[in-house]
């Protein structure tokens, strides 16, 4: 699909056996309608109103109905990686903001809809699906981010059927202007990770305020919550006592493969600019792409590209195919594909010469789309630690079976 000014958007890996036909068409549909209504929903120099366009008219569209499972409006009985993968990498390719607000409705529900009791989920996922609520989740704190184990926003019995919750998030996505939050605090079962508990808040509930909106490199909605005496009913609650760590990493284990087609998509948006630069731009005589150097930088491109691209849908077809975890998977995807995307996106700047960092030149919004991708779900490092410990558990039972 081709606008004036826009490469094509290559659809080539559709024709892949990780895909079934029902995939391949919503692939289609979805690129099809981003080509034309994406950028009619950004409104320059507002982040927020661009957001809850964006999710209007995806819920409107009947794309968000890829982030509920099939009881509340959604497309597949249960949440489909492979297709919330796609979406969020035809979307990245197209604009980032669009991207994260299709992600935001998916990552802000899917605790629900993992945990949630009926009743939570007849609430929250079909206004969810239609793009009338906007989800978010508030897990990361000034001193735990990765370290999910060291929260200290805390929540404690008001009554026979409440608790309240004090403390303080930060660099939460949608922040101030979600319309619910997942919220994970320590309720004390157990020590560590094991004394959390997460909870659906309202964003109007008295006690949970926005005390501070966060300015990042790529314009998105972030901000600093605080929580003093915020009462939620115990019926708000996702899954058991204490059983918050247990719902934060199974839900982020599907997620984080979405994280890495996002990045995906950037980098995809960010060859394709490449390629044109390369056929149309002039030096020495001849077309930029006649020259070796910029031959390499292409084919090393590609081979990134595809390699990422086998990594998020591997992950993405072995949950779709009944695993019950992709731990390994989905971290080895994330880390791979977003520093990949980093790399694909750095070598179209340089190719851009000056121009590379002009604003208002795509690469240049590309690159600074991408940092974050390699820090937030878990930053590159923490997916090194999960796979170096999934791969010595591995290594343990085994030997443990051999004995």
């Amino acid at each position: 699909m081709k606008s004036e000014g826009r490469p094509l958007l290559d659809l080539a890996h559709l024709s892949w056996p990780f895909f079934d036909d029902a995939q391949r068409a919503f692939a289609a549909g979805l690129a099809a309608w981003a080509h034309s209504n994406v950028d009619a929903q950004l409104v320059p120099g507002n982040v927020d109103e661009s957001c809850r366009r964006l999710v209007r008219a995806l819920g409107d569209a009947g794309w968000l109905r890829a982030s509920v499972p099939r009881a509340h409006g959604g497309l597949h009985d249960a949440l489909d990686v492979r297709t919330l993968c796609l979406a969020r990498e035809i979307l990245a390719w197209h604009d980032g903001l669009a991207e994260f607000a299709f992600g935001m409705q998916c990552i802000g529900s899917g605790w629900i809809a993992l945990f949630g009791s009926d009743a939570l989920k007849a609430a929250y996922l079909p206004a969810v699906c239609a793009g009338r609520k906007l989800g978010a989740f508030a897990l990361s704190e000034q001193e735990a981010g990765s370290d999910v184990s060291a929260i200290s926003t805390s929540v404690v019995p008001d009554g026979a059927a409440h608790v309240r919750i004090d403390g303080a998030k930060t660099w939460i996505s949608n922040g101030g202007i979600a319309d619910f939050y997942v919220v994970f605090a320590r309720s004390g079962e157990a020590p560590g990770a094991r004394g959390l508990s997460a909870f659906v808040v309202d964003a109007d509930t008295p006690g949970l305020s926005v005390s501070a909106r966060i300015d990042v490199i790529a314009p998105h909605p972030l901000a600093t919550l605080g929580f003093d005496g915020c009462k939620v009913a115990l019926s708000q609650r996702l899954g058991a006592p204490g059983a918050g760590f247990k719902v934060a990493m199974a839900t982020l284990d599907i997620f984080r493969s979405t994280v890495a087609a996002a990045a995906l998509g950037l980098g995809r948006r960010a060859q394709a600019e490449a390629l044109n630069r390369a056929a149309t731009r002039r030096l020495f005589g001849g077309p930029l792409g006649d020259l070796q150097l910029t031959q390499a930088a292409l084919a090393d491109n590609a081979a990134e590209l595809d390699a990422a691209a086998l990594l998020v849908y591997r992950a993405g077809w072995a949950k779709d195919g009944g695993a019950a975890r992709i731990t390994r998977e989905s971290a080895i995807a994330k880390m791979y594909a977003t520093e990949a995307a980093q790399r694909v996106i750095d070598r179209a700047v340089q190719l851009f010469g000056g121009n590379g960092v002009r604003v208002g030149v795509k690469v240049e919004a590309l690159y600074r789309e991408i940092r974050a991708l390699r820090i937030y779900e878990g930053a590159t490092e923490v997916q090194k630690i999960v796979i170096a410990r999934d791969l010595l558990k591995a290594q343990a039972a085994a030997a443990g079976a051999a004995a």
